[in-house]
């Protein structure tokens, strides 16, 4: 076994350990903190499979700007996770049912065996003015360009969405009108009131 295929086992063996700590903690902000250390992981075995650009933006947009928003917005709720426990239970069998499904169909797709190197052969490196970002941009715009334009319109939705559920008025909720506030008058919030002194 060489030193590469080493590495990748002890990367995925860690991803694999962070992903069951992501569904397993009861605390939010572990589960965050599990979710950095798997796309860490995922990182670095994208780095081993000579996708740089796929693992620096993993790193940057995922880990830098996505789990500090989970972070700061899981901290900032404080949420009360034993309402959420209390029906664990219950739907426990149906969970079973569903992961063992999903087991199955793996198995079956993937045909999981014991191979050695000449099954799996390691890709030859590339030379060294190989760009992987020029070849992710050809594939995506040409070969995959439908699918990239549908998830374009999906993530617009996606906001459209947010921004109308965030804009959206509760009747519960107050809210200031800026015209009216500039517009007042002093007569009109205050009133001074002539009084004899008092000894």
């Amino acid at each position: 076994m060489d030193f590469k295929l080493f590495v990748f086992w002890i990367f995925s063996l860690v991803l694999i350990g962070a992903a069951i700590g992501v569904i397993t903690t009861r605390n939010p902000v572990q589960a965050a903190l599990f979710l950095v250390l798997a796309f860490f992981n995922s990182a670095i075995i994208w780095m081993l499979m000579e996708a740089e650009f796929l693992a620096i933006t993993l790193v940057l947009v995922y880990v830098g700007a996505v789990m500090v928003l989970f972070l700061f917005v899981v901290m900032m709720l404080d949420i009360n996770t034993l309402p959420t426990r209390e029906g664990f239970t219950r739907y426990l069998p149906l969970g079973a049912l569903i992961v063992g499904a999903i087991i199955v169909q793996m198995v079956f797709l993937i045909r999981v065996r014991w191979f050695s190197a000449e099954d799996y052969p390691v890709p030859t490196p590339r030379e060294a003015d190989y760009s992987n970002t020029e070849e992710l941009g050809k594939a995506m715009y040409t070969d995959y360009l439908l699918q990239f334009e549908v998830a374009a319109v999906i993530l617009l939705v996606a906001i459209i969405a947010a921004i109308a559920l965030t804009m959206r008025r509760r009747p519960e909720t107050k809210y200031q009108q800026p015209s009216e506030q500039i517009n007042v008058k002093k007569e009109d919030r205050l009133r001074i009131v002539s009084m004899d002194p008092e000894n």
